[in-house]
């Protein structure tokens, strides 16, 4: 099948080892993508309308720009410092519970740390909430595939 890798486990451990936990931890979103399968594709399902999707984003960035008024060095969310993580991402105990469990079980860096927060203050931004939840943190964390242990 065109596009689909024949690589061996073992060569592709190989690969990602090369590629550096620092580098990694530069890169907000890891996802990998599966082939799409035919009946999949040619189903009558259909899925949300791109419009819709553009006023979420639209409604998101206009709130980012209003949260960060007056910092002209933050436009958005993914330039927050780590100090404005603090202020604008506020967790409840559960949830900070449940990053800690993943950033020991992922064994992931301050900077991943960082990502994580930035990322599910926007998947936040994007559902409309005024607060970080565990459920924005669990999805910001599924985005960081490549950190998980079995691609170490």
């Amino acid at each position: 099948m065109p596009g689909e890798s024949h690589c061996s486990p073992r060569e592709i451990q190989h690969y990602l080892g090369r590629v550096s936990g620092p580098l990694l931890d530069r890169i907000d979103l890891h996802v990998e993508v599966p082939t799409v399968k035919f009946q999949e594709i040619s189903s009558d399902r259909a899925g949300e309308p791109s419009a819709r999707i553009r006023d979420r984003v639209v409604r998101a960035r206009r709130w980012q720009q209003q949260r960060f008024a007056g910092r002209p060095r933050t436009t958005c969310n993914a330039r927050m410092s780590s100090r404005e993580l603090k202020v604008f991402c506020p967790l409840d105990d559960a949830t900070k519970e449940l990053l800690q469990a993943a950033m020991a079980e992922l064994n992931l860096s301050a900077r991943a740390y960082d990502r994580i927060l930035k990322v599910a203050r926007t998947i936040a931004d994007l559902a409309g909430a005024e607060r970080v939840l565990s459920e924005h943190i669990s999805e910001a964390i599924q985005y960081r595939s490549l950190d998980r242990q079995i691609w170490v």
